[in-house]
């Protein structure tokens, strides 16, 4: 009744039983997610998305404005404490993961109060924090950056990319094959969505095996399972499509996914890689990962131009797809040879 324009010339408040005029009222709220908020309010509000800071911004924001905040407020001057900008990336990096900067704030200040404490106790040297005086002062990273090269060393893991109410995540998608009798096992809290990403991703890799040089009957004698860590948190979406048939393909034609590109984009039954959300995100945890190359749907080409600016992109090679082969062919080393040498076994799409 507040929100439309119908009925909000009169709402009437049930405690103090009047009627308001509420048709001038602009009301604005914010929410981290907007799933839970029921339809038919949904229906009456205007959404803006905000997407969360980078790093980079996360850095200007703690140099210009928090550091200069919680040192005064905690009885210090900058000529007693003094934050390198490197000890503030430890600190974005490592300390918080989330869009905004409340934490980083609360990290700064409890930095801060370890200072204000030693000074307290006699202590009269000037502290620089850098990212050792972090390690000392808040202990051993609450986050740390995995190394991708070293998880994609055998065949059968892909990197994904996921976005999250606070940020990006690197997902790691891993999927094996045992003896077994035609069955699919999926594990890692997945939701109804990536349960049937998952579905449709096998589907596409048993009916295109010939063209990966898969054996086009090795579901009639294998179990599948497909397992995505960290397996406490719930996982949903269908942007991991690409992600899981990779993965795929990669254990059954044994050929390792290269370590150096994560990928995103929803997978149909016919083989089409469909636009998803998040994509600066995801950019921006691809990137903190120290991933090289990011592969996208191709109709999201106009979130690429609008949404990652220069500074985003560089260093980084985006490249659009608008098939499951593409991803195939940009994501999947090439075979070994008994020599040791690599080569590629693959026929070309469409042929046998």
């Amino acid at each position: 009744e507040v929100l439309d324009p119908e009925q909000n010339n009169t709402f009437r408040d049930h405690y103090l039983d009047v009627p308001f005029d509420l048709s001038e009222v602009l009301f604005i709220t914010t929410a981290n997610v907007l799933d839970p908020v029921p339809p038919a309010l949904r229906d009456r509000m205007e959404v803006l998305e905000l997407p969360g800071y980078t790093e980079e911004e996360k850095l200007e924001i703690a140099r210009g404005h928090l550091v200069g905040k919680q040192v005064p407020n905690h009885g210090l001057t900058l000529k007693q404490l003094a934050f390198a900008d490197a000890g503030l990336r430890t600190l974005i990096r490592g300390y918080t993961r989330e869009a905004g900067v409340r934490n980083l704030e609360r990290e700064i200040g409890a930095i801060c109060r370890k200072v204000a404490r030693r000074r307290a106790d006699g202590s009269t040297d000037r502290v620089k924090v850098t990212p050792a005086v972090v390690h000392e002062l808040l202990g051993a990273p609450k986050y740390l950056d995995e190394e991708i090269a070293e998880r994609t060393k055998r065949p059968g893991v892909a990197i994904g990319l996921a976005w999250t109410p606070v940020g990006g995540e690197v997902l790691f998608i891993e999927a094996s094959r045992m003896s077994g009798t035609a069955s699919l096992t999926l594990t890692g809290q997945l939701g109804d969505v990536m349960k049937e990403s998952a579905r449709a991703a096998l589907s596409w890799v048993r009916a295109h095996a010939a063209q990966w040089s898969i054996d086009p009957d090795f579901f009639k004698s294998s179990e599948i399972h497909v397992h995505v860590p960290s397996g406490a948190i719930p996982k949903d979406g269908p942007s991991a499509g690409v992600t899981m048939a990779t993965a795929l393909v990669s254990e059954l034609s044994r050929r390792p996914v290269r370590g150096d590109v994560a990928m995103t984009g929803e997978i149909t039954l016919s083989g089409k890689v469909l636009p998803v959300g998040g994509i600066k995100e995801k950019v921006l945890a691809a990137k903190r990962a120290g991933v090289r190359e990011i592969i996208l749907p191709r109709q999201n080409e106009k979130n690429v131009n609008e949404d990652l600016d220069a500074d985003l992109r560089a260093g980084l090679t985006i490249h659009l797809v608008g098939t499951i082969d593409e991803v195939l062919l940009l994501a999947l080393l090439p075979v070994r040879s008994t020599t040791g040498k690599r080569t590629s076994r693959r026929v070309q799409p469409g042929m046998q």
